[in-house]
């Protein structure tokens, strides 16, 4: 069974430290940042299935509710939040950013452990339903069900799902998102593309089409598509 891995984000080094010990002897895998900075960079280079994050992260710091609206503009953590604060003002602004518990300090620790279990189970729900993804739709995500995708680009850091007229986006790499689809339905034709198979017209040495769209092809990627419709003349 994979050991969950939780993001802890925390300024205070004895709190860190105190949420670390106690997470890890639970059998969790334990990434920890003291500002957003951090937290970010940690993110853009781990794989995390739940985040920890303390609302107050220091004077002159990116507050922990800003923080946790970026986070999800960017990628689908669940989001636990802590603070030592229970104002109306405080509990509406985090509220709006949708996390799956609010603790306040200090907290009992079967609170906490029942806050995370609650996010995991969220966080495995998501991963185990293949019928759709969840993308951006300009500034919401929005659930994109997988039979719609025509095929995927990559752009830099980012993937455009291509829908018909539609385009959508989500932080992603080719990789992680064929990990991600069903193995059935996908296959990568060249380093920047991704099509669904079922949307596939035609295609010869260099090119195929898709829904329309003349797409490039890589000697190397042509051998997984011939089986799949005969090659054309004229594409």
């Amino acid at each position: 069974m994979k050991t969950a891995s939780i993001l802890v984000v925390e300024d205070d080094f004895l709190n860190r430290r105190f949420l670390k010990k106690t997470l890890i002897e639970r059998g969790y895998q334990i990434f920890e940042a003291k500002n957003s900075k951090e937290a970010l960079q940690v993110l853009e280079n781990q794989s995390i299935d739940l985040i920890i994050l303390d609302i107050n992260l220091g004077t002159d710091e990116e507050n922990g509710i800003s923080l946790g609206r970026k986070i999800n503009s960017l990628y689908l953590y669940p989001i636990i939040y802590l603070t030592a604060y229970e104002t109306t003002e405080v509990i509406k602004a985090a509220t709006k950013t949708e996390p799956i518990a609010y603790l306040t300090k200090p907290f009992k620790n079967v609170d906490l452990f029942a806050s995370v279990e609650l996010g995991l189970v969220k966080s495995t729900l998501a991963e185990e339903d293949k019928s759709f993804i969840l993308v951006k739709d300009n500034e919401h995500f929005v659930r994109l069900l997988i039979n719609r995708i025509d095929y995927i680009e990559s752009e830099g850091n980012y993937l455009q799902f291509y829908c018909n007229e539609k385009i959508y986006r989500r932080r992603n790499t080719l990789k992680d998102i064929l990990d991600e689809l069903p193995v059935d339905n996908f296959i990568r034709i060249h380093r920047a593309y991704v099509i669904n198979k079922s949307k596939l017209e035609k295609f010869c040495s260099h090119t195929v089409m898709v829904n329309k769209a003349v797409l490039p092809i890589s000697k190397h990627y042509v051998r997984g598509i011939e089986n799949l419709i005969e090659p054309s003349e004229d594409c």
